[in-house]
This record gives structure tokens, sequence and C-alpha cells, in this order.
């Protein structure tokens, strides 16, 4: 028979056959492949007009991607092959749904152009996403840095590209047109560059809630969470805005905090 803990035995067939895995480690991959369906079927919704749900199923997909490698963790089931499912799940929800739903409501209408923006923000987020596997790894990295992303994250650009879909739902007036098609493809260049760029973003990873503050802290998250419920197109046009000011906020935070640091941080970090 083997090795009790061997992990692999030959088959009959020529391959090998992986031996008996706890449900525990089988539960965050099936999340990551549930995101990728959600992601996918984002798309399709967006080619059958079906924008709003388009749209509620690729930010599903964010979300249940966002939750699969804590689930893991928490689990204590993390693995090679969970890793590796998570990264292909990243560049389908985060950076191949959203530039195809916002493609197919609105830069199609630009040409070329709006196409290539598409392909930008796409190309981009797997850049962000290599880049941050890499940054990972980086032991030499002092530990204050690690509380900032570098360029704005890939789940951050997914919900970011996607405001004119947002402001059209409000019903505002603002029709799909070319004109429009054009600022849109202008917008999508620049979350693509904000993905890439050295923007030092706050990430918030080591924020601690004082004893006395935790009640009202979990009172505002569910007033959010009320509020995305409620009027989603509303609140998620407001967070776009509110991340897109926090940005420079976030750049003067890490300039303060390199100075105390006495690092020196060149023009590139913050550029």
């Amino acid at each position: 028979m083997g090795a009790p803990f061997k992990k692999f035995e030959a088959h009959a067939s020529g391959g090998p056959r992986i031996r008996e895995i706890p449900m525990r480690m089988v539960l965050p991959n099936l999340v990551t492949v549930l995101a990728i369906c959600a992601g996918l079927s984002g798309i399709r919704f967006a080619f059958e007009s079906r924008f709003e749900i388009a749209v509620v199923m690729v930010l599903l997909a964010a979300f249940l991607d966002g939750i699969d490698g804590r689930l893991a963790r928490m689990l204590k089931a993390t693995s090679k092959f969970g890793a590796q499912m998570d990264s292909l799940a990243d560049i389908v929800n985060f950076g191949v749904a959203p530039a195809l739903v916002l493609y197919a409501f609105l830069l199609d209408r630009a040409g070329s152009p709006g196409w290539i923006a598409a392909l930008l923000f796409t190309i981009a987020c797997g850049m962000r996403l290599a880049r941050f596997n890499v940054l990972a790894d980086d032991t030499d990295q002092p530990a204050w840095q690690t509380e900032y992303f570098v360029g704005v994250p890939a789940p951050a650009g997914a919900v970011l590209v996607m405001l004119p879909l947002y402001l059209y739902f409000l019903r505002l007036g603002l029709e799909p047109t070319r004109p429009a098609a054009f600022v849109a493809t202008g917008f999508t260049v620049l979350i693509a560059f904000l993905l890439v760029s050295r923007l030092p973003v706050y990430s918030g990873k080591s924020v601690k809630v004082p004893g006395d503050r935790v009640l009202p802290v979990i009172l505002g998250v569910v007033l959010y969470i009320l509020l995305l419920m409620t009027y989603p197109w509303y609140t998620l046009t407001a967070s776009v805005a509110g991340y897109l000011l926090f940005l420079p906020f976030s750049v003067r935070a890490y300039s303060k905090r390199a100075r105390l640091e006495g690092e020196k941080v060149p023009p590139s970090d913050i550029g």
C-alpha cells in the first residue's frame, strides 16, 4: 500500500492518482470555482444586454474571490493547487469579466479605441496580480510598507472601472452614446494605469479597532451593507468617488511614514 502519508500512487491508466482529501481542503477551491462561474456568467448576461444582472454577477465574483483565500487560511486548508486556482480566478473576475461587460455596454461604441482600452485594463490587471504575487514573497521589505499596496489592488480596479454602468443605472439621463464611450475609454485607461502604477495605497490590514468602538464599527458596516442592498448604484457610485478621493491622502500618509521611518521615497514610488 505504500507510506500512509504519500499523496500520490500509481494508477492503471498511467498517471498519478491523488489520495483522499479532507472536505475542508476542497471547500475553498469550490468557492474559487463558483467565483469563476459568476464572473463568466456576468459576461454572458452582458452579451444578452442584461447589464444590471451582469454587474451583480461580476461583483459577486469579486466577493467570492475575496473570501476564498481567507476561508482557506481559517480552515488551515491552504495549498499550492488552491493558490494556482485563485490566481486563475483573479484574472478572470477582476480583469476579463469587468472589461468585457463594460465593452459590451459602452466601449464598443468607441470602436477600436474602446477595445484597446478593454485590452489594456485586462493586461494591467494581470500584471498587477503578478506583481502582487512577487512582492508577497519579498522578505526584505520593511514591515511598515506591507501596510500599503503597490498600485490600486485588482479587486478595487474591477469595481472602479464599472463606474459608467453605475451612473447609467441611476437613470440620470446618461445614455451609452459615442461621446460617452470615448469618455469611458479614457477612464478605463486611467484605471489600467492606476493598477500598474507605483502608487502606495493603504491596505488597512493592520487596523485595530479599540474595544469601546467595536459596536459603532459593526453598526457602520451593517449600515453600508444595507445601503448597498437598498440603493446599490448610489452606494457604489459614492464608494468609487470616495476611493478615488482617498488615493491622494494615501500617498501623503505613505510619504509622511517614510520620513518618520528614515526612508527616502523615490519620485517613482508616488507617481
